[in-house]
């Protein structure tokens, strides 16, 4: 199993597609197998620049990933995209829609796109999200692009894993409380008003400026961009503000210590994950009912029961 995992994975950093998607769905599941694969890729990454797109469903975001993946493109560096759907229990499911709308991408080789969804990974998309991001890193994708499809509590915190993180809205989106209770504040370097064309898109610009006035920023005020993803209208200007986003955490030292602070983030929920497992594993079987008996005719406490199963 190992020597087939290291071919796969040599295979992969050659450059061979069907290997990459391969990759990617061993570390979703997780296991042995996907450790080994992460051993070989870790010391390869770090030079991708990752940047999350999130916002409510129907917001444009797939449209303006399509247009942004092609500028990027135009600067002749390769691409990789993560399209995260928490809701699907499908692995294919998710990226149906979106590969409709990102066909232009498809037949591309330096494009490659990938739907998440949530299976396998003990921990979830959060854990599985970074290890899909090491496997394109490592294959040499200089941007990686994370979507997801709305604004929940996981696709912020997948969203966070980026480099850059872009929100999206509407004009119209004026509900400053749900902002502030998705966390999007927070996590917002850049901000998008997106179908830029239809009315209310100066009221909404206006409502964001007033939110971020009023929020605890860091060093960065993040630019409000206003888009028409159907057109390409203000995608060059969107770009321009991740460049700039992106060479401000350079020059101030943050971009390592944001992405410091995820790895520690990471790390926190693979042991919370193996933890997990290991309470699964020792809360069943004979021994565990044997204990549960103890406890029921009082022979045993349950906080001794607890640290009796916990032992070797």
């Amino acid at each position: 199993m190992g020597d087939a995992t290291v071919a796969l994975v040599e295979r992969a950093l050659e450059g061979d597609r069907r290997s990459i998607a391969k990759v990617i769905s061993l570390v979703e599941r997780g296991g042995e197998r996907a450790r080994v694969a992460i051993q070989m890729l870790h010391p390869r990454t770090g030079n991708a620049w990752s940047i999350g797109i999130t916002g409510a469903p129907g917001s444009g975001k797939s449209t303006l990933t399509d247009q942004l993946v092609g500028k990027l493109r135009a600067g002749g560096t390769e691409v990789g995209v993560l399209a995260v759907d928490p809701s699907s229990p499908f692995s294919g499911g998710a990226i149906l829609g979106d590969r409709v709308r990102m066909q232009s991408h498809t037949s591309d080789p330096g494009v490659f796109i990938r739907s998440m969804a949530t299976h396998g990974h003990l921990g979830g998309l959060s854990l599985a999200t970074p290890q899909a991001m090491r496997v394109l890193d490592a294959v040499g994708k200089a941007w990686i692009v994370i979507e997801t499809v709305g604004v929940g509590q996981v696709e912020v915190e997948i969203a966070g894993h980026a480099d850059t993180t872009v929100v999206v809205v509407n004009p119209g989106w004026g509900d400053s409380v749900q902002a502030a209770k998705a966390g999007l504040l927070e996590i917002a370097d850049v901000f998008v008003v997106n179908k830029a064309d239809r009315p209310g898109v100066a009221e909404t610009q206006s409502d964001l400026a007033g939110m971020l006035e009023l929020s605890s920023r860091r060093t960065w005020q993040p630019p409000i961009v206003r888009t028409v993803a159907t057109t390409g209208e203000g995608v060059d200007e969107l770009f321009e503000a991740i460049v700039a986003h992106r060479a401000h955490l350079e020059a101030t030292g943050d971009a390592d210590a944001r992405r410091r602070a995820r790895l520690r983030e990471e790390l926190r929920g693979l042991v919370a994950a193996e933890m997990l497992d290991r309470a699964s594993t020792v809360s069943s079987g004979p021994r565990f009912e044997t204990i549960v008996d103890e406890v029921a005719r009082r022979v045993r406490d349950p906080y001794s029961a607890a640290e009796e199963l916990l032992l070797p």
